[in-house]
């Protein structure tokens, strides 16, 4: 009877994802692959005009080209999980890549935080500060602070992962979502989660907080330093150099308010619909905003369309 009694660990999990709707899945199987192809492209092409042309050296394009190496990184440790998840009827991850994927999930985001905070210092900079840009925002200071970003990112992310393996999983092993989301694994943990319910209180004050107030703060001195210059061209010139970044902020914070602010439903119907629109804006937040990255940077910058556009003849030429 004691050994009856006795609970055994979990050692696999169940992602739920959209098992409620077959249909659904099958279309979202199509749109999210063409997605996903579409942000390896996009990011891709980035990366190589960032790095081959040498007019784009400069601090806002190498924050740039980290910004599109994140962004791969992010949904190639998800999206071939879900796309996974959509064809397979089964859908259960072991115990240690649940760790792995959750690991890698948690430390893009919060390295995107930080970065998009670096982003905004830097477009302060250039436009507030001109006459010292070159000085402050020399390569021995931006190099450090994108390697400060991702080297934060992965810190905060082995600390929120090795808090939640330790727990134990000896109950349900349903997640409900596509992928180890970590507030979604930490509901079926069977012991008390209120260590790690505060050091991810603290950790998003920090990786949310901090950035967000210092993008806020830097876009104060922005839109005042652009409204004193006397000419229209001049306000405009001096608007599109930080337009694409300002998007990016929008969509990427938006959509994570969006996610985690509305309040919750106490209906059974409308949580269940509470529940969908959750998980569509979850494969939102984690697809389409990088795939729209690229797109917002390449069409508002016409040195990067240049670049792409030399990038380009130059392949046709070798071949």
């Amino acid at each position: 009877m004691e050994s009856a009694n006795q609970t055994v660990s979990v050692t696999e999990f169940i992602l739920l994802g959209l098992s409620a709707h077959p249909k659904l899945e099958k279309t979202l199987f199509v749109l999210i692959l063409l997605t996903y192809l579409v942000i390896l492209l996009g990011n891709g092409v980035l990366i190589l005009v960032t790095i081959f042309d040498s007019h784009l050296h400069t601090p806002m394009y190498f924050f740039l080209g980290n910004l599109s190496f994140l962004d791969i990184c992010y949904t190639t440790s998800s999206v071939p999980l879900i796309l996974d998840s959509f064809l397979t009827p089964r859908k259960t991850i072991p115990f240690s890549a649940c760790a792995v994927q959750m690991f890698l999930s948690f430390a893009m985001g919060a390295t995107e935080c930080v970065l998009l905070g670096m982003m905004a210092f830097d477009r302060y900079m250039a436009i507030c500060n001109p006459l010292r840009y070159p000085i402050v925002m020399s390569k021995a200071v931006y190099v450090p602070m994108a390697a400060g970003s991702w080297a934060a990112g992965w810190a905060a992310s082995m600390v929120q992962t090795s808090l939640a393996m330790r727990l134990p999983f000896c109950g349900d092993n349903v997640i409900n979502h596509f992928t180890c989301e970590i507030l979604a694994v930490l509901r079926l943990a069977c012991a008390d989660i209120s260590i790690n319910v505060v050091s991810m209180g603290v950790t998003n004050v920090i990786f949310l907080g901090v950035p967000v107030l210092l993008i806020f703060v830097s876009y104060i001195f922005i839109l005042t330093t652009i409204l004193r210059i006397p000419s229209a061209e001049g306000r405009k010139k001096a608007f599109s150099t930080c337009s694409a970044h300002l998007t990016v902020v929008v969509i990427f914070y938006g959509t994570i308010l969006f996610m985690y602010g509305k309040p919750k439903s106490k209906d059974p119907l409308g949580a269940d619909k509470q529940d969908l629109s959750n998980k569509l804006t979850s494969l939102f937040y984690g697809v389409v905003t990088p795939m729209l990255n690229p797109i917002i940077y390449s069409l508002r910058n016409k040195d990067v369309k240049a670049a792409v556009r030399n990038l380009v003849s130059q392949k046709c030429f070798i071949w």
